[in-house]
């Protein structure tokens, strides 16, 4: 009898991490945050950190974390990538907690590497994972969870990045607007930022952080919407049957690789 409570009891608990950890709902367009698929030689290490910082672990074929508005898979399953997030045209992504120091102290504690916010910035930090990738944290004290996706941050030349601006808010039905008088997209999960390289950046393809994914709410129409527009895919679209899962690729014209994904409705 205790065995079976204890049992009720952690599937009452992993019932309410996955809960709590669920993408975003649609917008307009079809379009949530999806996930960052990292290509890692060191899964478990970056498990480690990830489930310190307040993500949820799924099981599956591909090591997977799950975090209000994100998912992160880390491992394509496939020869590891190289090259840290750093000279990508993805820069760095990035949480928002509801108290940065508080939260440093308890991740430090469990072995988490964290970096100090820029000029010593109380209100941001960084950890930085074992194969480089970049995470930038910052805070917001009136949200009521511990931690949540917020940004990805695109590194572009000057010239490129209105472009980048409107392609990204034509293709996902994102709100183009500012902050901190720098361009960005809001889309349901994430806003997507964009700042000033000197150079054009490396594609992300390859690197540890390999891509980008937005779930959709219909694909089949979603990529009949996009190549309508000039947008071809990667590769053509697939579905797992046993999942039900369909995907299929398109990468930006600055060389971000993008997963699009339409899931099965949750049980």
């Amino acid at each position: 009898m205790r065995a079976l409570i204890a049992g009720l009891g952690l599937a009452s608990m992993l019932a309410t991490g996955t809960a709590a950890a669920q993408l975003a709902p649609f917008n307009e367009a079809g379009v949530t945050m999806g996930h960052w698929n990292f290509s890692s030689r060191y899964v478990q290490a970056n498990k480690k950190i990830f489930d310190a910082m307040g993500g949820t672990p799924i099981a599956g074929g591909n090591e997977t974390v799950l975090f209000p508005g994100v998912r992160i898979n880390l491992s394509l399953g496939n020869a590891p990538g190289s090259g840290e997030s750093v000279g990508s045209v993805v820069n760095h992504v990035g949480f928002i907690v509801k108290n940065v120091q508080e939260q440093v102290a308890k991740w430090k504690a469990n072995g988490v590497p964290v970096l100090p916010g820029t000029n010593n910035r109380l209100d941001q930090a960084f950890v930085v994972t074992p194969d480089g990738v970049r995470i930038e944290i910052l805070e917001d004290k009136t949200q009521t969870m511990p931690i949540r996706h917020e940004h990805v941050h695109f590194f572009l030349p000057e010239a490129e990045i209105p472009k980048a601006q409107a392609w990204y808010a034509k293709t996902f039905g994102g709100k183009a607007g500012t902050r901190n008088n720098a361009p960005v997209v809001d889309i349901p999960g994430a806003q997507l930022r964009f700042a000033k390289a000197d150079t054009a950046q490396a594609p992300t393809k390859g690197r540890v952080l390999d891509h980008i994914g937005f779930d959709v709410k219909d694909l089949q129409s979603f990529v009949k919407k996009i190549e309508a527009e000039g947008i071809k895919l990667d590769e053509p679209v697939r579905k797992n049957e046993a999942t039900g899962v369909a995907l299929t690729y398109i990468t930006d014209p600055w060389g971000t690789r993008i997963e699009l994904v339409q899931r099965p409705p949750s049980p």
